[in-house]
C-alpha cells in the first residue's frame, strides 16, 4: 500500500543543463560536407525569433530556428 502522506519517490528533478542549442557547423548538399554557418535573424513572431543558419562557403540555406527567449519580443509589445 502506498503511503498517502509521503512523495512519490523517484530521480531528484535537476535543472535543465541546455536549454538552447546554436548550431557552428551543418551538412551543406551543395558542398556536400559539414560547414561552418552563419545564423541570421529571419522572422519575428510571437512565439520567438526565427534564425536561418546559411553555409559560409556558399550562401546555401540549410534549416531554421526558432529562439523562444529572445529580448526582441519585448520591442513589439
Amino acid at each position: 500500500m502506498i503511503n498517502p502522506y509521503r512523495p512519490p519517490s523517484g530521480p531528484p528533478k535537476r535543472p535543465s543543463q541546455y536549454k538552447d542549442f546554436s548550431a557552428t557547423e551543418l551538412y551543406c548538399p551543395r558542398c556536400r560536407k559539414a560547414v561552418p554557418v552563419r545564423s541570421r535573424l529571419l522572422l519575428v513572431l510571437p512565439q520567438g525569433d526565427q534564425y536561418e543558419y546559411r553555409c559560409a562557403f556558399c550562401g546555401e540555406s540549410l534549416g531554421t530556428k526558432i529562439d523562444k527567449g529572445s529580448s526582441f519580443r519585448g520591442v513589439l509589445r
